[in-house]
């Protein structure tokens, strides 16, 4: 039995798309009950016309999808431009770039729903189907908006990571007591030319062994 989900205003879809021999077959069937059922009959008339609004059903649908699309373009780049570090604008970005995805999905699908349809129709009729308004193109692929967006959110993680652990081996220092800074920092600028871009790890002490490593870094310039 049919159960219809609907996410709520504002939230991905976690249902997946159907597969492409799922619609092309769903397709031939529709059209083969159209003709089986007019072709020969009072209402042969009216097949091609009926033939055309099938297909047409199709287009209107990946025009409404479209529209969608754009609206969600025009939000990720309101939020871009909104981005304050805060993480609840980055969450309303991801959810947006999730429904932008899902939404590109389910536009490739209708429009194999329409193509499949186009295909029998011209078979079936012997004329190309043509919409009657808009465009009949195929975007199987995502679109410049999406990528920015994926790519923004990517280097926004990867920079608040290297941001907490930079980049490089990692030199973990511990030490008690001392004043004495000449053997400290003998050693770790030995351990430097082995490691130049590495990153030194301590306790942060205020004083002693780790404030002497902590000076050394900020001499040296090490992270």
């Amino acid at each position: 039995m049919y159960s219809p989900f609907h996410p709520a205003e504002g939230e991905a879809d976690p249902r997946i798309q159907p597969e492409d021999q799922v619609i092309q077959t769903a397709v031939a069937d529709i059209f083969d009950a159209l003709i089986s059922s007019m072709a020969d009959t009072s209402l042969d008339s009216d097949l091609d016309e009926v033939l055309w609004t099938t297909v047409n059903t199709f287009h209107r649908a990946v025009e409404r999808i479209e529209r969608r699309l754009d609206d969600n373009e025009q939000g990720q780049k309101r939020l871009h431009l909104e981005l304050d570090g805060s993480e609840v604008k980055s969450v309303e970005l991801e959810t947006l770039i999730a429904i932008g995805q899902g939404l590109i999905g389910r536009r490739e699908s209708m429009e194999l729903f329409r193509e499949t349809a186009a295909d029998i129709y011209l078979r079936a009729t012997g004329t190309n189907w043509a919409p009657g308004s808009g465009s009949k193109v195929s975007h199987r692929q995502l679109t410049a908006a999406m990528i920015d967006s994926r790519d923004f959110i990517a280097a926004k993680q990867r920079a608040e990571t290297e941001r907490l652990v930079p980049p490089g081996p990692k030199i973990a220092f511990s030490g008690g007591e001392t004043t004495d800074h000449r053997p400290i920092w003998d050693r770790l600028d030995q351990i430097l030319a082995r490691h130049p871009d590495m990153v030194l790890l301590h306790g942060g002490s205020p004083k002693g062994a780790e404030r002497i490593a902590a000076t050394w870094a900020s001499n040296r310039k090490v992270p």
